[in-house]
């Protein structure tokens, strides 16, 4: 009797349990999924009729947001480069401020500079206009953007 008793209760037991280590590697598994799974931010590029691709937007500044200029160092209808950031910030109209990663878009190049509403790369003589769009080619893309706002006198990539 108390061996039909113990393999009843080794049943009973072992059944919940694989029940358990069951439901724990569901979940398991499905928090996996979830974060691998296809973002929500709406980051993907958007293609334009002749192929070219809009420019790629960041989340507005948060709170590990840096300083990378003083709006008073902007020009109204320029742009101005800040290389230990790797950055064009311009103003195409007062109080309309974007940022751009200065690597030029057809090969990867650094930007080289602004040349009054211009910016440029001279590796193959590309030129964005100050909204980062493709003035002159080689270059079929925009600058990739980034965030920037005014916040009191300063300039702020996020």
């Amino acid at each position: 009797m108390n061996t039909a008793a113990s393999e009843t209760q080794a049943t009973s037991t072992a059944l919940p349990r694989r029940a358990l280590l069951g439901g724990v590697g569901a979940v398991a598994a499905t928090a996996a999924l979830t974060a691998c799974g296809a973002s929500t931010d709406g980051g993907s590029e958007a293609g334009t009729a002749d192929g070219d691709l809009a420019a790629t937007t960041t989340a507005p500044p948060g709170p590990d947001a840096e300083v990378v200029a003083a709006v008073s160092d902007v020009p109204v209808g320029g742009a101005v480069m800040i290389e230990d950031k790797r950055l064009v910030v311009s103003q195409p109209v007062a109080g309309d401020f974007r940022a751009f990663v200065a690597i030029c878009t057809h090969s990867g190049c650094n930007i080289s500079g602004v040349e009054g509403d211009e910016i440029v790369c001279n590796c193959h003589g590309s030129r964005f206009r100050l909204d980062g769009t493709v003035a002159q080619g080689p270059a079929k893309r925009p600058l990739k953007a980034r965030s920037v706002e005014a916040r009191g006198t300063d300039l702020v990539v996020g």
